[in-house]
């Protein structure tokens, strides 16, 4: 197809989109249109499916009115500045970026956008007939590069917004450490690993989350910085200090961190996948609550993998407590020393299944009295006593009580590499 053209913005103009179709054709088509454009994205793409009353609805009806308009302007006059759409494009972009979304979305939209205008044109190609079909084929290459236009200066704005320098790096690797472990809010992979590119941590299909000891005031230096490692994510400055590792712990990666922790103690949770990094996080700060409270017997450094069954145990006391109740609640009118001794007894007797004999040594009493021991619990818990869920859950209880009991025990301090 031959064009005869004539200089504008760009350089070139098809001559036969006359300026008199801008006005007269196309530009009171534009308020339907805006309507038209503005109900497909929010049907097609969730993420702009937000109530049209508020900011964010003026704010899209306002750029795709100036999308238009400006389109139409290019039309009537290639001459036109098209600098306040540009500024538009681009503040489009650098929005998604601040949002923590890739551009996926605000692309869709283009495309979106860009069906329902060539839909637009067809309709009105067939209401004119004197819009050759010359005409429709450029005004087509005009819709779908001006839409091409705009998603390269969204681009551009949103390049602009994630640019981030050496020093602001740190920043940008605390934002996405928040947003890994921000499992109320979670952001699409493809955002998350955009903003991982900024902080120069490329996303792992595997992390492990280390929680640390906070430092107290008579503490004033630990031998170096605990993120030291370039591919740890750190947050220190809050009450609650912990680090983000990609994949799973080894020994040299815990001998760096055990030379850094000073007298302060770790905990490292387990190995999780990427979505999973809040679990791993509870789970080695609940690790190091224990270790702190004496629960768990431990070194400077906790390792979550060696104490499962006890995390299990101690992660709702208070439910603990009303199982407790109910499951042994017959004995509470014995003293608290026969509770004392037939709790220990039937612990042994559960958790061994062993003879009297047997049990006796472990518990360094006489078999007759585990005999007798047992006797009174049969009495004392009836049907419950040879129920095996009801076995199970008083077996659970006792070894929780006897965790509980190690929190009133004195703890020695924790010393600078005291080991793992």
């Amino acid at each position: 197809m031959t064009r005869t053209t004539e200089p504008g913005r760009d350089g070139n103009r098809p001559a036969e989109i006359r300026p008199e179709l801008a006005e007269k054709v196309l530009r009171p088509e534009l308020p339907s249109l805006a309507n038209d454009i503005i109900e497909a994205i929010r049907v097609k793409i969730p993420e702009y499916a937000r109530p049209m009353d508020g900011p964010y609805g003026q704010l899209m009806r306002e750029c795709v009115e100036q999308a238009l308009a400006s389109f139409v302007d290019r039309v009537a006059d290639p001459t036109t500045s098209l600098k306040q759409r540009d500024e538009m494009a681009r503040g489009l972009g650098q929005h998604e970026a601040d949002e923590g979304r890739s551009l996926d979305s605000l692309q869709t939209a283009y495309r979106v956008g860009s069906r329902v205008a060539w839909q637009r044109v067809m309709d009105i190609g067939h209401r004119n007939p004197e819009l050759t079909s010359d005409v429709m084929s450029m005004l087509a290459d005009a819709v779908f590069e001006y839409m091409e236009e705009l998603a390269e200066l969204s681009f551009q704005g949103y390049r602009e917004a994630r640019a981030v320098t050496a020093e602001e790096q740190q920043a940008v690797r605390r934002r996405l450490l928040q947003l890994i472990l921000n499992r109320d809010q979670p952001i699409p992979l493809r955002a998350l690993a955009d903003i991982a590119t900024d902080a120069g941590w490329p996303l792992p299909d595997q992390v492990t989350a280390v929680a640390v000891q906070p430092r107290r005031n008579a503490e004033r230096a630990d031998p170096g910085p605990l993120a030291a490692d370039s591919d740890v994510l750190a947050s220190l400055d809050d009450g609650q200090p912990h680090l983000l590792i990609p994949g799973p712990s080894d020994a040299a990666r815990e001998a760096a961190l055990a030379a850094r922790l000073g007298i302060r103690r770790a905990a490292i949770g387990l190995a999780v996948p990427l979505t999973d990094a809040t679990d791993s996080l509870r789970w080695a700060r609940q690790a190091l609550a224990l270790a702190e409270a004496g629960v768990i017997e431990a070194g400077q450094i906790v390792h979550c993998e060696d104490h499962l069954l006890t995390l299990w145990l101690m992660s709702d006391g208070a439910l603990a407590e009303q199982v407790s109740r109910r499951q042994l609640g017959a004995l509470e009118g014995l003293t608290p020393r026969q509770r004392q001794r037939l709790t220990e007894t039937f612990g042994a007797w559960l958790e061994t299944r062993g003879t009297a004999a047997e049990i006796a040594e472990r518990l360094q009493v006489h078999p007759q009295t585990v005999r007798y021991r047992i006797r009174q619990l049969e009495r004392t818990l009836g049907d419950e006593f040879g129920d095996p869920d009801a076995r199970f859950a008083m077996e659970m209880v006792l070894r929780a009580m006897r965790l509980q009991a190690r929190a009133t025990r004195p703890q020695p301090p924790v010393t600078s590499g005291s080991g793992a």
